[in-house]
């Protein structure tokens, strides 16, 4: 536990990257595959709490771009959220993982409520905490809840995986010439309006001062690597 360069680290699973190759839904492989990766990082003795987005399932904002209810169309996304969680704690489970499920929304049968005190318990007793349904409140993305649980569990870092392994000036997908960071402040990112999280995200991670880590999700064992000190990703702090 003395070589990992953080301790206590907030996993952002965005619910697209739960869908694999697929167009829609969860694939159970790729549910699998990232549950290994956790347990691999609570094997290296960190504390590893979870918030995993809905989008693979259904996004409130589909509803106001519709004509409908944005705060119930929020609802439903949060909703989203505590499937793919469950989907995660079973995967956990299965490779005898301790794991809590919490929500910000009370459903007693299904997910614990969250409370502060209770979710920094749990992780200190090396269980894997999935946060689930957001922050409870419409309008603010799984971004802002990844960051807010962050701060409240006073988290060493933010670990945002995405389809490249880092942050770039511009899509690298579809700019060749974007140019990659390994390094960037807050203030930067919001300036250049680079898609690394939401603006509310980056500024309560820069409140809290809590660094984000953005790396690929296709890279094998890649947080891994980054909690040793190793690997490829892009640190966003306040430099």
């Amino acid at each position: 536990m003395g070589n990992l360069k953080y301790k206590r680290v907030l996993l952002k699973v965005s619910g697209e990257a739960l869908m694999g190759e697929q167009s829609f839904g969860i694939d159970q492989a790729m549910v699998a595959r990232v549950a290994r990766e956790i347990a691999d990082v609570r094997a290296l003795g960190a504390e590893v709490g979870v918030v995993i987005g809905g989008g693979n399932i259904f996004r409130g904002v589909s509803v106001a771009a519709k004509g409908g209810d944005r705060v119930r169309g929020d609802h439903m996304g949060m909703l989203a959220t505590v499937m793919n969680v469950l989907a995660m704690a079973n995967a956990l489970e299965s490779i005898d993982v301790p794991v809590v499920a919490m929500s910000a929304i009370a459903m007693d049968e299904i997910c614990e409520q969250f409370t502060q005190r209770a979710a920094k318990a749990y992780l200190a007793e090396g269980k894997i905490v999935l946060f689930a349904a957001g922050t409870g409140n419409p309008f603010v993305t799984t971004d802002s809840g990844a960051a807010l649980r962050a701060a409240e569990m006073q988290c060493d870092a933010v670990f945002k995986g995405t389809q490249v392994d880092g942050v770039y000036s511009a899509d690298p997908l579809k700019n060749p010439d974007a140019i990659r960071y390994d390094e960037i402040s807050y203030t930067e990112v919001l300036k250049q309006g680079l898609k690394v999280m939401d603006a509310a995200a980056i500024a309560l991670a820069q409140e809290a001062n809590i660094p984000i880590i953005v790396y690929s999700l296709h890279e094998p064992n890649g947080i891994v690597e980054i909690l040793q000190g190793r690997g490829r990703a892009t640190i966003v702090s306040g430099q």
